[in-house]
């Protein structure tokens, strides 16, 4: 049972500015942090720097980076990471995470490009990881993405993950519904993927929705509800790992807020259950 100290705890939810306002008088009660993209905050000045100013000094933030781009062959931007390392102290953040992914090269691809899973590639990424942590001054959080295909592929997704992990000496913002969406689109076990992932080094976890083009063919969307399946594996997340903090991720098709509550309720549901379990296990222990 993982026994990792997290930034933050709970169930968390991601900040729009359009729930903004909804969320603002009162705030609810269910919600234990939030998260936001720093890109679409970083230099915003005017009502909606004051009023995000006002959430970040009442409410537990983290931070979701949106163009790092890690995996990319252009440099590091290192003046946009110096611009971030002031935003996150302003904000008191609690933990900056980013997509084990690549967005970029000479200009923004504007999706998430899968990082080939080569010996290569893991020495790479590592590399500019542990740049990002020095600039920093604090460790970040890499998120397994969603792929569609596997260019150049060495070995297997779970060695890669690892492998970064490791070398990298990072942490793991861990997407249930994407390792969902993966286990169905190439065909692995979503729970022997999971059970191989390294305890000691999450930080928290997303849940979301997506969008079923076919049988064979999810996309991750984030503009729909969280599905059973989703659900059902963010319960063996916990029996496997204990309660671990849990966002909800909702990126467009934003329902009434009331909408967005009752699956952070769900969550916090979620885990209820499951830190009867957990105390078992650790007085057994």
């Amino acid at each position: 049972m993982n026994t990792t100290t997290y930034p933050v705890h709970g169930a968390g939810l991601g900040l729009r500015r359009s729930i903004m306002d909804p969320l603002a008088d009162p705030f609810p009660s269910q919600v234990d942090f939030m998260e936001i993209a720093p890109e679409n905050w970083i230099g915003v000045g005017g009502s909606y720097g004051r009023k995000l100013r006002e959430f970040t000094e009442r409410y537990p933030f983290v931070t979701h980076g949106l163009s790092l781009s890690l995996g990319s062959p252009a440099p590091l931007d290192e003046a946009f990471l110096q611009r971030l390392k002031r935003f996150l102290k302003q904000h008191n953040i609690r933990i900056y995470t980013e997509h084990l992914s690549y967005c970029s090269d000479d200009g923004h691809l504007y999706d998430l490009m899968p990082i080939p899973f080569t010996e290569e590639a893991v020495h790479y990424v590592a590399g500019r990881i542990r740049r990002v942590q020095d600039i920093l001054e604090q460790p970040i959080a890499v998120e397994n993405v969603s792929y569609y295909a596997a260019p150049g592929k060495q070995m297997e997704e779970i060695e890669f993950i690892n492998a970064v992990l490791e070398e990298a000496d990072c942490r793991l913002l861990l997407d249930v519904n994407n390792i969902y969406v993966n286990s169905v689109n190439h065909r692995y076990d979503a729970e022997e993927f999971l059970r191989a992932l390294p305890a000691e080094r999450i930080s928290y976890i997303h849940v979301a929705g997506h969008y079923n083009e076919a049988e064979d063919l999810i996309v991750d969307t984030h503009g729909a509800p969280v599905i059973d399946p989703v659900w059902d594996l963010l319960k063996k997340t916990y029996q496997h790992f204990g309660v671990i903090p849990t966002m909800l991720e909702r990126d467009f098709n934003l329902p009434p807020v009331e909408e967005l509550l009752g699956e952070v309720d769900t969550i916090s549901t979620l885990q209820q259950q499951a830190r009867p379990q957990q105390e078992l296990h650790e007085q057994s222990n």
